[in-house]
């Protein structure tokens, strides 16, 4: 196999995310930049959830990206969307490195299918989420010092994310991003998610990984203040909101049973609480 892995249209598409990709919240200008992130981002997804290749092809294929997005390799086939971000961010060493830290996060998907315990899966979302958050702050000029908050809103809404799909998640890649050692300590093992419902003793270790991940929401709360930008500090405070309404979604909702989103009215609230959180702060 070539080190490099073809391009092929994205398993998953930015209506199909959380929260908008490139909002008509941020200025037109910025949007060209966003979209080419994602689109590097889900291209790395897809060759790490790849169920032809093998693990050593993925973590090869990644490997590509890296030294294209580094500008060690240029003319290979498949690194079109990792040239395409270089050239759109004009090869700036910060920017580079947001999306190629990204990398680290889906050559481990490649290569295991667990999370240890919740220090474990906040070490993958430093590199799965919290690039993401940091290259929209950097791309509007804001200050480092928003990089915690924002790495805990990130970290926050990918466990969300990762609640969301436990069932598909086991079922087609074999991946289980809930910690292990709190299944263990009740007793369960993977094959409990692939059942058609919750269990009582995974609900109640869905709730721990709520319980936690409300913490990193609350770290989070300053962020939208500490945002110079307008359009940004907007953006922000519905994130945070999206964050806070999923959990508790996901509190009464079943993963197994069909997949927890919000509902019409939340998008609204979240719209005019975001709104009013982002002008007032």
């Amino acid at each position: 196999m070539s080190r490099a892995v073809a391009h092929h249209a994205p398993s998953k598409k930015a209506t199909e995310e959380n929260f908008p990709v490139a909002s008509l919240l941020l200025p037109a200008s910025k949007r060209a930049t966003i979209m080419a992130y994602y689109h590097f981002a889900r291209h790395a997804d897809d060759i790490a959830d790849s169920p032809s290749l093998s693990a050593e092809d993925k973590v090869a294929g990644l490997d590509a990206l890296d030294a294209a997005l580094h500008g060690r390799d240029t003319s290979s086939p498949g690194l079109e969307l990792a040239l395409a971000y270089r050239h759109e961010v004009l090869e700036a060493p910060a920017m580079i490195e947001h999306a190629s830290q990204l990398l680290h996060a889906f050559r481990r998907d490649a290569v295991r299918d667990y999370c240890e315990d919740w220090g474990d899966l906040m070490t993958y979302c430093r590199y799965s989420a919290a690039p993401v958050g940091r290259f929209l702050l950097d791309l509007h000029g804001e200050s480092h010092d928003t990089f915690l908050p924002s790495d805990a809103l990130c970290a926050a809404l990918q466990v969300l994310n990762h609640l969301q799909d436990c069932g598909k998640d086991y079922a087609q890649l074999r991946r289980v991003y809930i910690p292990r050692d709190w299944m263990l300590a009740v007793g369960l093992t993977n094959d409990v998610l692939e059942a058609s419902a919750l269990r009582p003793e995974l609900r109640q270790v869905i709730d721990r990984t709520l319980d936690a991940t409300d913490g990193l929401i609350e770290l989070a709360r300053p962020l939208s203040a500490m945002i110079q930008d307008t359009r940004m500090r907007i953006q922000a405070a519905m994130t945070f909101q999206v964050a806070e309404r999923l959990s508790r979604r996901l509190r009464t909702g079943d993963p197994l049973a069909e997949r927890v989103k919000l509902t019409g009215m939340d998008s609204a609230l979240i719209l005019v609480t975001g709104l009013y959180h982002g002008l007032m702060a």
